[in-house]
C-alpha cells in the first residue's frame, strides 16, 4: 500500500512525503509539473513516485491518477495563496481557488476511493484563515472552512475509512514565511514559539495513524490568541 501526497513537490507536503520516504514506504506525490514530480521523487529516493496533475482542472485527474495502486494514506496538501477581497473581487481567482480545493479535493478521493481499503485514511489541509479572517483572505478563508464541511460529510459518507482535517497556523520556518517578521506573532502565542514544519509533520502522521481520530479539524499554531 502507498501513501499519496497531494502537492508533496515542495513545502509541508514534501516533508510529509519525505517522513514517508525515509520510513520506507511507497509513496507517490503529485504537482502540476508531471516533469518536476518525476525530479522531485528521484531526489526523495526510495520508492516515491511522481504524478502531475493541476487540481483547478479535476477532469484530468482520474487519468492521472490511473496507475497508482493501494492506497493507505491520502493526504491532500496543495494550495495557492489567492489574495482576494470584496472590494476588489476577482472572479477568476476566486474560481480557480475553489475548484483547486474544493471540487479537486473531492474528486482525487472519488478517484482513489475503490483502492482504499476499510484501515485508510485521509487528512485534508485547511488553515488558521477560517478562523483568523486578513485583509485579501476572503476566498482562503471560505475554501478553509469548506474543508472543515468535507470532513464532517466524507467521514460519515467513506466510514469505516477516517477522514480528518488540519488547520496551520503561521509555519515559521517554512520558506513562505522564513524571511518575514514574525515576533509580533509569536508572542500573540501561549507557547511564545510558531509552529515548526515538523510540527505539522507530526500532527499529519499522527492524524493519518491513529485509529481513534476520526472527523477532527486539528489546529496546530503553537495556542495563538
Amino acid at each position: 500500500m502507498s501513501v499519496v501526497v497531494v502537492g508533496g513537490t515542495a513545502g509541508l507536503g514534501h516533508e510529509v512525503a519525505r517522513h514517508y520516504a525515509d520510513a520506507g514506504r511507497e509513496v507517490v506525490i503529485t504537482g502540476r509539473d508531471p516533469d518536476r514530480a518525476k525530479s522531485v521523487a528521484a531526489e526523495l529516493g526510495g520508492s516515491v513516485s511522481g504524478v502531475g496533475f493541476d487540481l483547478s482542472e479535476p477532469e484530468g485527474i482520474a487519468d492521472a491518477l490511473s496507475d497508482v495502486g493501494e492506497v493507505d494514506h491520502l493526504v491532500l496538501v496543495a494550495v495557492d495563496r489567492d489574495q482576494n477581497s470584496v472590494a476588489d473581487y476577482d472572479i477568476g481567482q476566486a474560481r480557480h481557488l475553489a475548484t483547486l480545493k474544493l471540487v479537486g479535493y473531492t474528486e482525487t478521493v472519488h478517484t482513489l476511493l475503490p483502492r482504499m481499503s476499510e484501515d485508510a485514511s485521509i487528512v485534508m489541509f485547511g488553515g488558521q484563515a477560517l478562523e483568523r479572517p486578513y485583509p485579501g483572505s476572503t476566498t482562503v478563508s471560505t475554501v478553509n472552512a469548506g474543508v472543515t464541511g468535507m470532513v464532517r460529510t466524507l467521514s460519515v459518507e467513506l466510514a469505516p475509512i477516517r477522514v480528518n482535517s488540519i488547520h496551520p497556523g503561521i509555519v515559521g520556518d517554512s520558506p513562505y514565511w522564513v524571511d518575514k517578521p514574525l515576533d509580533a506573532f509569536r508572542a500573540g502565542t501561549l507557547t511564545g514559539r510558531l509552529a515548526t514544519t515538523q510540527d505539522i509533520v507530526g500532527a499529519v502522521v499522527f492524524l493519518l495513524e491513529n485509529p481513534g481520530v476520526n472527523g477532527v479539524h486539528l489546529v496546530v499554531d503553537g495556542g495563538w490568541r
